[in-house]
């Protein structure tokens, strides 16, 4: 009997070729934001899904055994973006984590980057990547992590941009960060690796480097790939770090975003080279340069088909912000607290009224409510989501979709997100920009300082005020 694998990011990179392997011998359910221009096929079922939303990705899950977490938030999805990447990871970390837990799913395979065991300090994309496998295993569900460095194809990050650099620089100065060792594997043996480890309860709970037959430096990966181009490139040794000279350098020649570039270069600092590896699993056999001839001609094919249709400007936001909590508080006191603090701290500007579990947000005067916030569900110790569904300031959609403020404590930790999702402004989208949603990132850093002077308040010994319940 076939067993059915619910894929978030089914539509990326990593995920599209997975399922081409997986459809052989499970029913999947691919998640992707949108489902337009996706049509069910024999043994793969499409659902749209939010990935921000508990709810929805709960409901996305249902009637999977297994899952896999493909899915990683370093391009923001159009609208007004004010999170980091790792935050917007966490979070949907946590989401799918309590959704697998939900639907008694019996494991999640995630995808990660080789974490060096000799280095002290991580890049930010290191420690994203290290927290969500955290995150993703905090819920009870076993997780087995496949461990990757460099991925060769002809998507995804970190080789299409190398392979830019060397079709675009007839010369390149190399800083000292292109001698760091690095274990390329073929996207083909990757994603056997990641099929591999499927409901093989050995590995549950564990991670597995993989990596090529090849331990290779970033020069010597630019020199191959410009032997597989036939392109002769002058390269001059530099013997300084520049990883942030660097950044800018890579996204003005390659034209690949900023949030994107940053966090990739900075990574490329550090060796990542298979250490914990399981025998069988992920151990590549095909050579760097056949894996790059592989990589361009599947390239070359794709940019032959039909280009991507750019898509329509949204004019949603998306906030969140992360901050330290007192031990044992919860997401409810998290939510209190902040009304509570807001309607004090900006008095008589602002003013906070709660009814039952529903707050109120009026400006000078409790008559003019600026927003309307309703519980949408019972609150747990870790998550409260209110639907923002009325006041001034917010504009409600035809199909009465509400945006969300929502509270939650990450698992295992001592820290909290505060997020808006899908909030659609009243006032202008170019005033709404320039006044409101930069008035929001003030009063979130305020309330930020306040919750942590709390934390130390209840270190010390201090007994922390609670939040008034009415």
């Amino acid at each position: 009997m076939r067993k059915t694998i619910v894929i978030a990011g089914a539509s990326g990179y990593i995920g599209s070729n997975v399922m081409e392997q997986l459809k052989e011998e499970y029913d999947i359910i691919a998640l992707s934001r949108s489902t337009k221009n996706k049509e069910d096929e024999a043994h793969i079922t499409w659902r749209a899904c939010d990935l921000f939303s508990y709810e929805a990705t709960k409901e996305a899950c249902e009637g999977a055994d297994y899952a896999m977490f493909l899915v990683h938030s370093m391009i923001p999805d159009g609208g007004l973006t004010q999170a980091t990447f790792e935050d917007m990871d966490a979070l949907i970390a946590d989401n799918f984590a309590r959704a697998t837990k939900a639907n008694d799913i019996e494991q999640i395979v995630y995808l990660s980057g080789i974490i060096p065991k000799q280095e002290k300090t991580l890049s930010r994309h290191l420690k994203s990547r290290l927290e969500v496998e955290r995150i993703l295993g905090g819920q009870g569900v076993p997780v087995t992590t496949i461990r990757a460095g460099l991925i060769i194809g002809p998507e995804g990050s970190s080789f299409p941009i190398l392979a830019k650099l060397v079709k675009r620089l007839p010369s390149m100065i190399l800083p000292r960060w292109t001698k760091t060792e690095t274990h390329p594997i073929d996207i083909r043996e990757a994603v056997q690796a990641l099929i591999s480890v499927v409901g093989a309860e050995s590995l549950y709970d564990r991670h597995i480097d993989i990596g090529g037959p090849e331990v290779m430096t970033y020069r010597k990966m630019i020199e191959q790939t410009a032997e597989v181009m036939d392109k002769r490139r002058v390269l001059i040794d530099f013997p300084f770090p520049t990883i942030k000279l660097s950044r800018l350098w890579v996204m003005a020649v390659t034209g690949e975003p900023k949030a994107t570039v940053y966090p990739l270069v900075e990574s490329m600092g550090h060796a990542m080279v298979a250490e914990d590896t399981v025998e069988g699993i992920g151990q590549g056999e095909i050579p760097f340069k056949q894996a790059v001839e592989h990589a361009l001609e599947e390239e070359e094919k794709q940019s032959s088909g039909d280009k991507k249709k750019k898509q329509p400007k949204s004019y949603t936001v998306r906030s969140i912000q992360r901050f330290g909590l007192p031990e044992e508080k919860s997401a409810l006191w998290m939510a209190d607290t902040y009304f509570e603090w807001l309607g004090r701290f900006m008095y008589p500007l602002i003013q906070t009224t709660k009814e039952d579990d529903d707050w109120e947000i009026a400006l000078l005067d409790p008559s003019f409510v600026a927003l309307h916030l309703s519980l949408e569900q019972e609150a747990t110790d870790d998550m409260a989501s209110f639907a923002i569904d009325g006041g001034k300031f917010v504009k409600l959609s035809e199909e009465d979709k509400t945006g969300r403020l929502e509270f939650r404590r990450l698992p295992e930790s001592d820290e909290g997100l505060v997020a808006i999702h899908e909030f659609v402004p009243a006032l202008p989208w170019w005033f709404y920009t320039k006044t409101q949603a930069k008035a929001h990132l003030v009063v979130m850093w305020l309330f930020g300082r306040h919750v942590k002077l709390l934390a130390k308040d209840a270190e010390d010994g201090d007994q922390v005020v609670e939040a008034p319940t009415n």
